[in-house]
């Protein structure tokens, strides 16, 4: 009688374990009957169970699978594991890759690209109309925005590293700003560490807002030190920087594409033509390269430049080299009789022609 019920015993035991391995076999390691790649969120605080009723409710687990999934994650020890964030389920995901998924942490990776030259006001309108980025700054203005940031009283100009930025489903506006911010400070700590002996900059935020004039003066890889060293130099000659970018800085929403004289007059302390020296903040967001530049700048004794097209720009040593590049450069296609009648001021000029 005794063996009699041991082997019924027993054989209930093996069909249990049959059943048991049937759910793992077919509930757990099939497929999550999704048509094709799924988002899926899983939200800060949330539990493994939250997840299995939820699971249930899409109908992507029924409830045996659902309870096996939830005793497999704490028999594995993985319970405690999620992480939160957003995940890209793919098509043929089983509820074993699904649970190791969500235990990764590779959730979704947004993007947004800060561009080198922008300034803040664009960075701004960019995080805002960001879908995936939280906003939490609402209509602050820049002294609000840098104090929630934790910078008070600093101007927000050219503080923020330009770059491509990767970032998971519920980053504030805040939390990516910080992150721009401190890759600035990383970059120009970085550039000053490396910089030339007797440069006119008394700090790694001088240093800054020339990079920043640089940045916006050429996009041109190999003019940018040679930029570099006209203002340089000009700095220690105590000479104005005369830079149009500072001036449309100055001018604001009222530059309308063309800068005329009255503008060079107008009493700004970005005006460089009319103030010695640096302006008070940068005036847009320098990358690496006009970082690096800014701090050494190319040997020579080039201090002027006019633009030739194709964005590079002709370097002269006498102001009046620069009057015949200015000649030549902007008068001839743009107006041939006033080329003409100004040629003929400097008739042994090389550039003139």
């Amino acid at each position: 009688m005794f063996r009699v019920i041991f082997i019924l015993l027993l054989f209930l035991t093996i069909i249990a374990g049959g059943a048991g391995y049937w759910i793992y076999q077919y509930q757990l390691t099939a497929p999550l009957p999704i048509e094709k790649d799924i988002h899926y969120t899983v939200d800060q605080g949330v539990g493994l169970r939250h997840i299995a009723i939820d699971l249930m409710d899409r109908k992507l687990l029924n409830y045996p699978a659902a309870f096996s999934w939830v005793a497999l994650a704490r028999y594995q020890h993985k319970a405690h594991l999620i992480k939160s964030g957003e995940y890209l389920v793919p098509k043929g995901t089983t509820p074993q890759e699904f649970l190791n998924l969500i235990i990764s942490g590779k959730t979704i990776q947004h993007s947004l690209t800060l561009i080198e030259g922008w300034n803040f006001r664009q960075v701004l309108a960019a995080v805002r109309k960001h879908p995936q980025i939280v906003q939490t700054l609402g209509n602050l203005d820049n002294k609000a925005i840098m104090a929630k940031l934790g910078w008070p009283n600093q101007h927000p100009e050219g503080r923020f590293f330009p770059d491509t930025y990767l970032f998971p489903t519920g980053t504030t506006d805040v939390m990516f700003l910080r992150r721009a911010y401190k890759r600035m400070q990383t970059e120009l700590a970085l550039a000053w560490e490396k910089r030339q002996a007797d440069l006119p900059l008394k700090s790694p935020y001088e240093a800054l807002i020339l990079a920043s004039i640089i940045e916006k003066e050429t996009a041109v890889p190999e003019e940018r030190p040679l930029i570099a060293g006209v203002f340089v130099r000009r700095l220690k000659k105590g000479m104005r920087l005369q830079t149009d970018p500072t001036v449309i800085y100055a001018l604001g929403e009222a530059y309308k594409g063309d800068i005329r004289n009255q503008d060079l007059k107008v009493n700004n302390p970005y005006n460089t033509y009319k103030n010695k020296g640096l302006p008070p903040t940068p005036i847009a967001m320098p990358g690496r390269a006009a970082l690096y530049a800014a701090v050494n700048p190319a040997a020579g004794d080039a201090l002027y430049f006019v633009a030739k097209g194709g964005g590079k720009h002709y370097f002269s040593a006498t102001y009046k080299e620069h009057n015949c590049a200015v000649i030549e450069y902007q008068l001839k296609d743009k107006s041939p009789r006033r080329y003409k009648k100004q040629c003929q001021k400097y008739p042994s000029c090389p550039i003139c022609k």
